[in-house]
């Protein structure tokens, strides 16, 4: 690959001359000009921009950090950010961590030795400290979905509580009066909101939440079976289930129809997400929506604001709204029998 030094030695000038003649920062005479452009054609020369970027103290490119890229809910806002990064002029690089403390370590570190301008970071676990040590204080960093406690750098959420509240209360509106619930990791926002619009729609309708029929782990299929298969042998098993993501709706499904129950036969299923596959699923999943692709849009425009020298709204939370499909009907007047 041809250099600037190559350039300049075949052109006869300087490299020092041909760098500021690439750059418009001089006027040559016509001929030393033309002898430079000969040579850049001749060479097939092509400007290192990462390294001229770098020179002015930029990359024009972001960083995304994200837990899965093969979720299709992570997928989809990556895939939000890459758009709007792309109007913008600039790069995405996505670092997929799969959980894994010592991968978001190594992509904040990245961001420390500016090989991109400005992070988008969605965590899947609990921070245990490591996390808001890094990121507290720097003004290139943006999260998003889930928070990290102690940073204070803009954050994006969804009405997580609302969404939980709206999703029991359309359970207690079709007559279902003890209703279970299975959600993420432990310590999570998403979890302890979730959780709380449940509580607090219970608590309105006067009506208890048992202990063994809220469970917690992680948002996953598997763990849905699971945890469905655990509160089904708990006393006075549920006529309804909110499951706190799609993934996890799809578990419980399995978890009952091994069991011989079907959904909403034997017991009613309310989603978190509304995933592609949350119409598809036999019953067609009644879910709450949440706006993925803008979160990833505003987690952009709010890191280029930044990255702009603007002051952009240090928390923002985006609407959530209850899809109703065939998944929730009024519990049988026999009682579920395990």
């Amino acid at each position: 690959m041809a250099t600037i030094h190559d350039v300049a030695e075949s052109a006869g000038v300087s490299t020092t001359t041909v760098s500021r003649y690439l750059n418009n920062r001089i006027e040559l005479p016509a001929p030393t000009a033309a002898r430079i452009d000969a040579a850049i054609a001749r060479l097939e020369y092509r400007p290192n921009l990462l390294a001229k970027r770098l020179s002015m103290g930029k990359s024009e490119a972001i960083g995304l950090v994200t837990p899965e890229i093969g979720n299709p809910f992570f997928a989809e806002v990556a895939s939000a950010v890459e758009d709007e990064a792309d109007r913008n002029g600039y790069a995405v690089f996505v670092s997929s961590t799969r959980g894994d403390r010592g991968r978001e370590v190594a992509a904040l570190q990245r961001l420390h030795d500016r090989h991109v301008d400005g992070l988008i970071m969605m965590s899947s676990h609990p921070d245990d400290g490591t996390l808001a040590a890094l990121i507290d204080g720097r003004e290139d960093v943006v999260l998003v979905d889930e928070d990290i406690p102690g940073v204070h750098v803009p954050r994006i959420f969804v009405e997580n509580e609302l969404g939980a509240y709206v999703a029991t209360r359309h359970l207690i509106e079709n007559e279902h009066r003890v209703i279970g619930l299975i959600g993420g990791q432990q310590g999570l926002l998403s979890v302890k909101e979730r959780l709380a619009g449940f509580e607090r729609a219970m608590r309105e309708a006067g009506l208890p939440v048992h202990k063994g029929h809220v469970l917690l782990g992680e948002y996953s299929r598997v763990f849905g079976r699971k945890a469905i298969e655990a509160i089904l042998e708990s006393p006075g098993a549920p006529t309804a289930i909110i499951a706190c993501s799609d993934y996890l709706a799809v578990g419980v499904l399995e978890g009952l129809k091994q069991k011989g129950l079907s959904v909403p036969d034997d017991m009613s299923l309310v989603g978190f997400d509304d995933m592609p596959f949350a119409e598809l699923m036999h019953p067609a999943l009644t879910t709450v929506r949440q706006p993925i692709a803008a979160l990833g849009r505003l987690g952009f425009q709010t890191l280029l604001a930044l990255l702009n020298n603007e002051r952009p709204q240090m928390m923002t939370r985006l609407p959530v709204e209850l899809v109703t499909r065939q998944s929730v009907a009024p519990p049988r007047t026999t009682a579920l029998r395990r």
